[in-house]
């Protein structure tokens, strides 16, 4: 390739691209370079000097490798390639005498610090540093921060890397943190002292190097050697970030992002890294039975017995929830049929097209694709509250130049917009002058396709997308929808067909619909909310942490969730407790195991196997049709509160709270 560059690193060449700085050339290389402020994602600060190099031939002083670019680099006198050293004695003398000034004022907190164990500064400190300080004068003292129920601070431990404000303005889009003062009287803090509105404001603990920014829910619960560490999807939102469940003895801990730059990058939203203490809460952990209006403690072998007689010659309906698994929803599939009953996941009215091509509901673009974006135009949806993670690779694109254009509500998306109109004549009007355009990306929410002319405006989202020359993404806003419209849980007619006239409806945690008195309902879920209000029987099963399982993002990408724990009490997991009720009516699961049930599930469905892979999706071709007058109305009304597990837990009823405090005071401000 033409931009690339030899270097010599150490006494070895590389041949590396010109616009590498040399930090990023020596990782390359595989040769460890310390560093605090600099973050491949982040913009360069050259902030902590610790990655100094020694440049030969350059000046005769140590070189920040952060900031340097290769391209800059002098060839030697006889036209040698620019040589680098990484460890030579100026170098650590260099990073000796860093080390040395950056711990003057750093406190001796390591015994109860939170960070204690993944701490950079502690391992760069014994790495690069000295075994003394010359310094005896007395440590420098800070106020903590403020900054709402999830980062606490403890800003004597602050060394002023800047990634926090970094993060919060370039990646988060608020300017609500940034550096005051000058010299030892510089401290880090937040706009006029108020509490971090991003929902995705958790990142900056990941990001902290020492322990300045720390977890408020977790502080003091844990240390890292004591956690059992799990690889597993989040199923908070339809965008299938990648995380790590850290757990102790039975419970989970703390939730972390995992990286996964096709989906999440390295980022996750609040939600997601927060929700863990509703696992805890208002679980169901034995099975129920409604008798004369009152719930009563049962047997499994009674609630299945119960379960069976009440399927038995009755009109059955199977709702799927929007946090079951791939498996779960292919299992009750198979139940219902079994049983001469119907299927529906498409629980909140959703009118996606249930037949091929598959790009119907998935749609044909991958979220990678945002990278690369330079027009996109998003269609009945608020991704900041649907998808925080999406809205920040969508703001990324919008950074490095793409035309973002907004069909629908009008809201603060974290970047600028052209706002076409908020209603279905905005969204017929765009169609008729969309033009084609390079790298162009069209998003459609749930919003646009809940209302009974969702079909006639995914006829209209279609024509767009064929005319700019565009891929389509499909915004989903539940976890488990795509896989189960993979697997076929859909009803000819949607929801209101499927109950109509059913006499029994399974459950599946399906907690955000009303079904109307008249049926027996069983509930089969994990945490005593809405649909256990209602339920006649009620199945206790595990969470999304406590059982093996698939789920299939909003792009078609098939994601393994691995077990982190197990259910509290007699809860079960939740194929196993389908394929118990179907040998309780006479009419058995051909499985015994999960690894059977996925034998089965992809035989029938064998894209599903391509685990963390996205299919190359067609997309149907539908005319058309005419639409009514109505705005589309964005489906997130409170991205704290969304699921059985959010309600459950206590940190987001604090974060809901000051979203609505903020909202109220806006309000009255206009």
């Amino acid at each position: 390739m033409s931009d690339l560059k030899p270097i010599m690193i150490d006494g070895t060449v590389y041949d590396v691209p010109a616009a590498m700085t040399i930090l990023q050339a020596c990782d390359l290389a595989g040769i460890e370079v310390p560093r605090f402020c600099y973050h491949e994602r982040l913009s360069i600060a050259g902030n902590c000097r610790m990655c100094l190099v020694e440049v030969v031939g350059g000046p005769p002083k140590p070189t920040a490798s952060c900031a340097q670019q290769v391209k800059d680099l002098r060839p030697g006198k006889n036209g040698e390639p620019p040589e680098v050293r990484t460890n030579s004695p100026m170098v650590r003398k260099a990073r000796q005498g860093v080390m040395e000034f950056l711990l003057i004022n750093h406190p001796l907190d390591c015994p109860i610090c939170d960070q204690g164990g993944e701490c950079d500064l502690q391992d760069q400190a014994l790495a690069y540093g000295l075994s003394f300080s010359r310094y005896r004068e007395p440590k420098r003292a800070t106020e903590d921060l403020e900054l709402g129920p999830l980062v606490e601070t403890h800003m004597n431990r602050c060394i002023s890397c800047t990634r926090c404000v970094r993060f919060t303005t370039e990646i988060a889009g608020v300017t609500e943190m940034g550096q005051t003062g000058r010299g030892e009287d510089s401290e880090i803090t937040s706009y006029l002292n108020q509490t971090l509105s991003s929902n995705l404001q958790g990142n900056i603990i990941d990001l902290c190097p020492v322990g300045a920014l720390v977890s408020k829910p977790y502080a003091y619960k844990g240390r890292p050697w004591e956690l059992v560490k799990t690889d597993s999807v989040d199923v908070m939102d339809a965008l299938g970030s990648s995380i790590r469940i850290d757990s102790k003895g039975r419970e989970v801990m703390r939730i972390l992002p995992r990286n996964h730059d096709g989906v999440n990058e390295e980022w996750l939203s609040d939600k997601a890294r927060f929700v863990w203490d509703g696992l805890r809460r208002q679980r169901l952990d034995t099975p129920y039975i409604r008798e004369n209006g009152k719930l009563r403690k049962a047997s499994w072998g009674e609630a299945v017995a119960v379960a069976a007689n009440a399927m038995k010659g009755r009109r059955v309906a199977g709702l799927v929830g929007d946090l079951a698994s791939l498996e779960a929803a292919f299992a009750l599939k198979d139940l219902m049929a079994r049983v001469g009953g119907v299927v529906e996941c498409r629980v909140d009215g959703a009118k996606l097209p249930t037949t091929e091509p598959r790009g119907g509901y998935a749609g044909n673009a991958r979220i990678e694709d945002l990278a690369t974006a330079k027009r996109i135009v998003i269609i009945g949806s608020n991704p900041r509250s649907e998808a925080p993670v999406l809205n920040a690779r969508i703001r990324g694109a919008w950074l490095k130049g793409a035309e973002v254009t907004v069909i629908g509500e009008a809201a603060d998306l974290t970047y600028d917009y052209d706002h076409a109109g908020p209603d279905r004549a905005a969204l017929d009007a765009f169609r008729q002058k969309a033009e084609p355009a390079e790298n162009a990306l069209v998003i459609v929410g749930q919003g646009a396709l809940r209302e009974a002319d969702g079909e006639a405006v995914l006829s209209h989202v279609l024509g767009i997308v064929e005319a700019m020359g565009a891929k389509l993404l499909i915004l989903h806003s539940a976890a488990s929808r795509v896989g189960a419209m993979d697997v076929g849980c859909t009803t000819e007619g949607g929801l209101q067909a499927a109950v109509e006239g059913a006499e029994v409806i399974w459950n599946l945690g399906a907690d955000e619909i009303e079904i109307a008195p008249g049926p027996f309902v069983i509930y089969q879920g994990s945490h005593g909310d809405r649909g256990a209000h209602r339920a006649d029987l009620i199945l206790p099963s595990a969470a999304y942490t406590e059982e093996n399982g698939i789920f299939v993002n909003t792009e078609g990408r098939p994601q393994l969730a691995l077990r982190a724990g197990f259910a509290p009490g007699e809860a079960k997991e939740n194929w196993a407790i389908l394929r118990a009720v179907s040998g309780a009516v006479g009419a058995p699961q051909p499985w015994d195991s999960l690894a059977q049930l996925r034998q089965a599930l992809v035989s029938a469905h064998p894209h599903l196997a391509e685990i963390d892979s996205v299919p190359v999706n067609r997309l149907p071709h539908i005319p058309p049709r005419r639409m009514g007058d109505a705005t589309f109305r964005n489906v997130v009304i409170d991205h704290y509160l969304t699921n059985p597990i959010a309600r459950a837990s206590k940190v987001m009823a604090d974060l809901a709270s000051l979203e609505a405090g903020r909202n109220q005071r806006r309000l009255a401000a206009e």
